[in-house]
């Protein structure tokens, strides 16, 4: 099959104007100027999309797609509130309300230009969900407890869910990790045991430094999170306090506890850090996924991102749960991201349109260590790619398809997206999902959800 748009963007080099990408066999074959490929593949079949854009598929660097359901739920509250508020919305949610709203997310996360997902559960809904649609990525099993006696128990709970998750999907699609439930919902021997397990290369992901409250929850001991809160559910006082604070930093917290050793382990948020923080995660090779919405919605802070790029990081842009963000939407999360850094008035290292672009492709790819794979349109790679419509761009007739795709794209833009070489979505979805059905799903939740 050979692809043709106005412009071709491999991300890896520069774009190409009136070009081509040749699929075969689920991977990219060619890639050049449209007039050499045509010639040289005459007999191939021709799927030409005019001003559009044909570049890799959007790699979603943190989400929780389970969570879909709930958007538009609770609004207008900072962090701490929102995830007391969230954690009285699960309680309504059965195992089927759990899949169904996984499952709306991955329809949206396919018809938002996303081939790739790095998704966070605790049901396993993500995992079937995107196994469903047909999406690229990693699943990470989420593990925690505060009780030192339960640590054992969940960690074998959570490796034995990871066995059983991994023998029921496609290796190539999907690939199975770990990761600690929030640092304040945590046992310190959780990490270490993770970090034991995932010694073999098994994919770690762990929310970390994400808000002022979790910070000053494991530096101070106080916050909406501390031991009060829950003292009396717990059934003791504070004389016997599940937590005490340790003076430090998230990073340098986990650190402590041996995170950073296992070889793959990908930070989110990273709001709440300093330099001396920054020097630990570079050190220790940790890669960070930025959540610049998720992050603004909940008055969490922003990520330092041109120091994370300065130190050389391994940078992916995440939309995180959309009961937070309303919308997982690759591209609201560059323009936003995008703006915000500049508006804080860096203007030594002012970030382009090109460096969010890679941070929501190659660099997601990077910091997934999925690069050699996806990310990038490159001869041999995976053909996971997508066209975006550029003809209705407030920039047209376009000079930098990057800035178009950044400054003026958005969701409805997506004509196609291809992932294997198969087309998943052509403007209507192409899979064996029952999409209406999962609508209608959705609004029996919602309506519980507001009971």
């Amino acid at each position: 099959m050979l692809l043709i748009a106005r412009y071709v963007l491999p991300v890896s080099l520069p774009h190409i104007e009136n070009g081509a990408v040749l699929v075969r066999d689920g991977r990219i074959a060619d890639i050049g100027y449209a007039t050499k490929l045509k010639t040289r593949y005459p007999d191939e079949q021709q799927h030409d999309f005019g001003l559009a854009a044909l570049m890799p598929g959007f790699i979603d660097a943190h989400t929780h797609l389970e969570y879909s359901a709930m958007r538009g739920v609770i609004n207008d509250v900072p962090y701490a509130a929102w995830k007391l508020h969230i954690a009285e919305k699960e309680k309504l949610f059965t195992p089927a309300d759990w899949e169904d709203s996984a499952k709306l997310g991955a329809l949206e996360a396919i018809r938002s230009g996303i081939t790739t997902i790095a998704d966070i559960t605790k049901t396993g809904a993500s995992l079937k969900a995107a196994s469903a649609v047909g999406l690229r990525g990693i699943i990470y099993r989420e593990v925690g407890t505060m009780e030192r006696a339960e640590v054992d128990h969940v960690l074998q709970a959570a490796y034995a869910d990871i066995e059983d998750w991994r023998a029921t999907v496609d290796p190539k699609r999907l690939a199975v990790g770990i990761s600690p439930s929030a640092l304040y919902n945590c046992h310190p021997l959780v990490f270490q045991g993770i970090s034991n397990y995932a010694m073999d290369g098994t994919p770690v992901a762990v929310h970390l430094a994400g808000s002022r409250e979790e910070y000053e929850f494991i530096r101070f001991g106080s916050s909406p999170f501390s031991v009060h809160v829950t003292e009396a559910e717990r059934g003791y006082g504070i004389d016997m306090p599940p937590w005490l604070a340790t003076g430090t930093s998230p990073v340098r917290y986990i650190l402590n506890w041996g995170l950073f050793q296992a070889p793959n382990v990908l930070a989110i948020h990273c709001v709440q850090v300093d330099d001396e923080d920054i020097e630990k995660l570079v050190d220790y090779d940790i890669a960070v996924a930025v959540c610049t919405r998720c992050n603004a919605q909940l008055a969490m802070g922003v990520a330092p991102l041109n120091k994370f790029i300065k130190a050389g990081l391994r940078i992916g842009l995440g939309t995180d749960s959309p009961a937070a963000t309303d919308a997982t939407d690759p591209l609201a999360e560059m323009r936003l991201g995008l703006l915000i850094q500049r508006a804080l008035g860096n203007r030594a290292n002012f970030i382009t349109a090109a460096q969010m672009i890679y941070m929501a492709t190659l660099g997601a790819a990077e910091a997934l260590r999925l690069e050699d794979e996806v990310g990038s349109l490159d001869v041999g790679k995976r053909a996971d790619l997508i066209a975006l419509d550029l003809s209705n761009s407030n920039q047209a007739p376009t000079h930098d398809p990057n800035s178009a795709i950044v400054h003026t794209a958005t969701q409805d833009n997506v004509l196609m997206a291809m992932i294997g070489g198969d087309i998943l979505y052509d403007g209507e979805h192409q899979h064996g999902v029952d999409v209406q059905r999962v609508f209608a799903r959705t609004e029996e939740m919602r309506l519980k959800l507001r009971g």
